[in-house]
């Protein structure tokens, strides 16, 4: 979930950037980057995911995204703000930009096309930073991961939860809309690896969104490790933290579980009932809601292209 916000010490170290020169300028851009750094490492609050303005929230991500990266510049090895630059582009290309190539459809095949490569090309810029700052927090960290991650992730402690996810969330989408790249396919074990360590951490991290992924996660083949078994357990246990309030778990079932079936009926039972549940109820994540639901009413929507007759 989106945390980001823009308070007035951002607004100093971008004067600061832009004003180098001036005597002192340094130390309070420091000052700023650090103070900035800080809040996002902290959580950062719902100003984002409690707003109910789908484009008010669009318009302005990507300033705070690249503020973002104007900080790194300045603070290149901050493990909070490579984190939460990590996760603010994997939001942003899930909630806007896949999600817009979803609501298009198969007849805008061009424009599809053209916004899967833009989402995947953000979600690759989300792994690089996320990438970055698992090589802080563990030294070597991408070499161990392609050599054998179970030995790094073994060293992961709960706090570590938020950098895994992200960066098998990251990485997990980009691989998603690259089936067609072996260099992005070969690193989905690696993938499912870090998912599997958070969970063991701290499942009900961030409202079961650990268990969401998993659901996507063994919606897979059995022959490249998915289990639909396991995949509705993931579902249940999501249910069970949410207490049903929140439309991601259906839809997940619904992508994996019911397509792959070609289970048209529990496919609409489940978008159905991601598209019952109150945005309101849960004021801080309304905003995560409705874009699930702009998802889900658009899959519903396309039904008839999606199963096999």
């Amino acid at each position: 979930m989106l945390t980001v916000r823009l308070p007035s010490c951002i607004l100093a170290a971008v004067l600061c950037l832009s004003l180098g020169a001036v005597t002192g300028c340094g130390a309070i851009k420091g000052m700023a980057v650090n103070s900035v750094a800080d809040m996002l490492s902290s959580g950062g609050g719902d100003s984002f995911t409690g707003d109910e303005d789908i484009e008010l929230v669009r318009g302005a991500i990507p300033f705070a995204l690249k503020m973002h990266e104007i900080l790194l510049a300045s603070a290149p090895k901050n493990k909070g703000l490579l984190l939460a630059t990590c996760s603010g582009f994997t939001q942003y290309a899930y909630a806007f930009i896949q999600t817009d190539a979803i609501v298009l459809g198969q007849a805008k095949y061009e424009e599809v096309t053209e916004l899967n490569r833009r989402a995947l090309n953000m979600y690759l810029r989300a792994r690089g930073y996320c990438l970055r700052a698992l090589e802080l927090r563990f030294k070597g960290a991408a070499a161990a991961l392609a050599k054998d991650p179970a030995p790094l992730l073994a060293k992961a402690k709960k706090s570590d939860v938020p950098l895994l996810y992200w960066t098998a969330a990251s990485w997990g989408s980009a691989i998603s809309l690259g089936v067609d790249r072996p260099d992005l396919v070969i690193d989905l074990p690696t993938v499912r690896a870090m998912a599997e360590r958070a969970l063991a951490l701290d499942e009900a991290w961030s409202g079961g969104a650990i268990h969401e992924m998993m659901i996507s996660l063994e919606s897979l083949p059995e022959a490249i490790g998915g289990s639909v078994e396991r995949a509705r357990k993931h579902f249940a246990r999501a249910l069970d933290i949410q207490k049903g309030e929140q439309p991601g778990p259906y839809v997940a079932l619904a992508l994996g579980v019911s397509v792959a079936a070609n289970d048209e009926a529990e496919f609409r039972k489940m978008i159905t009932a991601a598209l019952a549940i109150d945005p309101k109820k849960n004021p801080s994540t309304q905003l995560v809601t409705l874009i699930t639901q702009r998802r889900a009413k658009a899959l519903l929507d396309q039904v008839d292209t999606i199963f096999v007759k």
